[in-house]
C-alpha cells in the first residue's frame, strides 16, 4: 500500500511550481521587451542616418538645447571650423579591425557660433615598443570642412578610478575635461567619417542591435518555464494516478 502525499505538501509543490513558471515566463517576456526596445532604437538610428545632413552651425545656438541634441544622435552633420590640437586626447585600448590602438579625439571650434564639439577623428595604431609614444598624426591648421554623424560622448572602458591627465588616457570624463581645458564642450561628439587621412583610419565598427541575443534568452526562459510545468504535471498528476491504477 502506497503512502499518500500530505495535502499541505501537494499545495506547497503547486505553489512552488506556479511561482517558478511565473518567474521564468516573466523573464522571457522581459527579454522580448528588451528586444523590441533595441529594434526601435536601431530603426530610429537608421532613420536619423537617412535624413539630410545637418548644418553644424546650428549646434549650441540660441534655439538649440541638450534635449534637442539628444534627439539628433546618429544624424549626419557637416561642419566648418578649426581644430584645437593642444587639447587632443588619445584613448587607449581601442580597437579597429581587431588591432589595438588609440581613438584620437580633438575639440573642434565651429565657425560662426564658436561652439566647441569633441570630434572622434579616427583610429591610430599604437607602438609595439614604446607604450608612451604618441602616434604621428597630422592636424590641419586654419578652417577645415568635416563630415560625420552625431554620437554620444565616447564610451567608457573599465578603469581603476581617479582623474586622468596627459594625452594618453583610458577614458575621458566630460565635466573634468571641461574644467581642465576651460572649453564649454557640448555633451555630444562627432564621429568623423571619410577615407583614411591624417594618419587615421575611420572604419568605425557597425554597432548591431543585439536583438538575436535577447530572442535567444527569451527562448531559454520560456523553455525552462515549459519544462517546469511539464515536470510538475508528470510527477504530481500523471505519476500518482498511474500508481493508483496499479494498486
Amino acid at each position: 500500500m502506497t503512502e499518500k502525499t500530505p495535502v499541505w505538501q501537494r499545495w506547497l509543490m503547486l505553489l512552488v511550481a506556479l511561482l517558478a513558471v511565473g518567474l521564468t515566463g516573466s523573464l522571457g517576456l522581459w527579454q522580448l521587451d528588451r528586444a523590441a526596445q533595441k529594434t526601435d532604437l536601431q530603426t530610429n538610428k537608421m532613420k536619423q542616418a537617412d535624413m539630410p545632413a545637418l548644418d553644424g552651425r546650428s549646434l549650441g545656438g540660441a534655439i538649440d538645447s541638450e534635449q534637442q541634441r539628444a534627439g539628433l544622435i546618429y544624424r549626419r552633420v557637416t561642419l566648418v571650423g578649426r581644430w584645437l590640437p593642444q587639447h587632443t586626447v588619445y584613448l587607449e585600448n581601442r580597437q579597429m579591425n581587431a588591432k589595438p590602438g588609440f581613438f584620437v579625439l580633438t575639440p573642434f571650434q565651429i565657425q560662426g557660433s564658436g561652439t566647441v564639439l569633441l570630434v572622434q577623428r579616427g583610429w591610430a595604431q599604437r607602438s609595439f615598443t614604446d607604450r608612451a609614444a604618441i602616434p604621428g598624426i597630422q592636424t590641419p591648421e586654419g578652417w577645415v570642412d568635416l563630415q560625420g554623424h552625431l554620437a554620444p560622448w565616447p564610451s567608457r572602458l573599465y578603469d581603476f578610478g581617479g582623474a586622468e591627465q596627459g594625452p594618453i588616457r583610458q577614458n575621458l570624463d566630460l565635466l573634468l575635461f571641461r574644467n581642465e581645458t576651460g572649453l564649454d564642450l557640448l555633451e555630444v561628439s562627432l564621429l568623423q567619417s571619410g577615407v583614411a587621412s591624417e594618419g587615421l583610419l575611420r572604419e568605425w565598427p557597425v554597432v548591431t542591435s543585439g536583438v538575436d541575443k535577447h530572442y535567444g534568452y527569451a527562448f531559454q526562459w520560456f523553455g525552462l518555464s515549459g519544462l517546469i510545468a511539464l515536470l510538475y504535471v508528470w510527477f504530481q498528476i500523471v505519476q500518482p494516478r498511474r500508481k493508483k491504477r496499479t494498486v
